[in-house]
């Protein structure tokens, strides 16, 4: 009794410390050219799974397999809990049992052994499909396969020849694949085959002829997801677009470097005669990441700027979105677009101030591509003119 509490406790402790983590983003190679994909971390709620399958079983060992196949095949059921915690691996517990048959030969006629048997495992499972393919969430088809230790457990009974069998309990090793075919966004239909080994403690003989004794099952089932099944895939930062904003700022640091050198004024000349600050044109960025009309807070600085000139000398702003040409199609890049010029304005009014009859707003989607360089164009031009 103290070694079934103890391996149950040490089950349910695994399973509750690996809940219990927090994960960072997950890495995987289910991309087409043949780099990683990151995804964002769900919440511990996510992509949690129960399973409920029912099929049959078969007990190989001793000389058990004298009897006929038919004569062995047992009713089998299992109840599965487990949590994705990125598109390829999965922990999961299982309770499978049902009924076990066993024929005796010691006697020189068969005996029939018929008992119940639990067998509760923890699983680790590993999906291939997203793992070798790109991943999507609306796949229809999976293949996973797992492995796993556990405990098993039969009761005491009395065979056809009224000889009294103890109980008995035994380690187990679980492994096999299961195949899920998606009936809908929540359900999939779970098709298993699972292989568990027992130890010679869970012979039936009075004289073992093998050490061990194997249990082929095949269950089909139903397979609940609960909360979000989807990971979000994490766009990877333009580091194009950075190196070469770098080296712009780079290559303006040694202009201003070499500006330092000169003297403020020449000691023989007039001082320069003063005149008042021309109102000039302004023009600011705002870039945007990939399918996105969200702006990056590094991207701030540009509006502010443009907000406090176009305030300070009374001009009008005029806002121009884009998008690149080599990702989406005219019509959807049209309105992402729109949908970015928008964004600037809302955050001209209601963050900087600038009054709304002061802007004005064009898209130009991707029939007009202000720059050569193809990941620059997802953007919005910010221009402060008074004519």
């Amino acid at each position: 009794m103290k070694t079934k509490v103890l391996l149950l406790a040490i089950l349910c402790g695994a399973a509750l410390s690996l809940s219990a983590q927090q994960y960072q983003p997950q890495i995987g190679f289910s991309t087409e050219n043949g780099s990683v994909t990151n995804f964002k971390k769900n919440a511990a709620s996510d992509n949690m799974f129960i399973t409920l399958a029912g099929g049959a079983n078969i007990m190989i060992g001793d000389n058990n397999g004298e009897a006929d196949f038919g004569k062995r095949i047992a009713p089998h059921g299992a109840i599965s809990l487990g949590k994705w915690y990125n598109p390829y691996l999965a922990f999961r517990l299982q309770i499978n049992g049902g009924l076990m048959k066993n024929y005796s030969f010691l006697t020189g006629t068969g005996v029939m052994q018929d008992y119940v048997w639990l067998n509760p495992h923890a699983d680790i499972m590993w999906d291939v499909t997203n793992f070798w393919a790109p991943y999507s969430e609306a796949k229809v088809f999976h293949f996973i396969p797992f492995v796993g230790l556990g405990y098993a457990h039969r009761n005491k009974m009395t065979d056809d020849a009224n000889r009294v069998m103890n109980r008995a309990e035994s380690l187990s090793a679980n492994f096999g694949a299961q195949m899920l075919f998606r009936l809908s966004k929540g359900i999939d239909l779970a098709l298993e085959g699972q292989y568990t080994l027992l130890d010679q403690n869970w012979n039936l003989e009075y004289t073992p002829r093998t050490r061990y004794h194997r249990v082929p099952q095949l269950m089909l089932g139903l397979n609940f997801n609960l909360g979000k099944k989807e990971f979000e895939v994490l766009e990877p930062m333009d580091y194009g677009l950075l190196n070469d904003l770098n080296s712009q700022i780079n290559a303006l640091r040694a202009q201003n470097d070499e500006l330092s050198k000169r003297p403020e004024r020449c000691p023989e000349c007039p001082p320069p005669p003063v005149i008042p600050p021309a109102k000039e044109n302004l023009q600011n960025v705002v870039y945007f990441r990939l399918n996105s009309a969200k702006i990056d807070a590094h991207q701030e600085i540009n509006i502010s700027n443009t907000a406090d000139y176009a305030k300070k000398h009374n001009l009008p702003i005029k806002l121009v979105g884009y998008a690149d040409r080599k990702t989406g199609n005219p019509d959807y890049n049209k309105g992402l677009s729109e949908r970015r010029a928008r964004a600037v304005a809302k955050q001209l009014t209601e963050k900087y101030g600038v009054p709304t009859n002061n802007i004005s707003i064009d898209w130009r989607g991707d029939e007009v591509q202000p720059y050569s360089v193809n990941e620059w164009n997802r953007v919005v031009i910010m221009n402060t003119d008074d004519k």
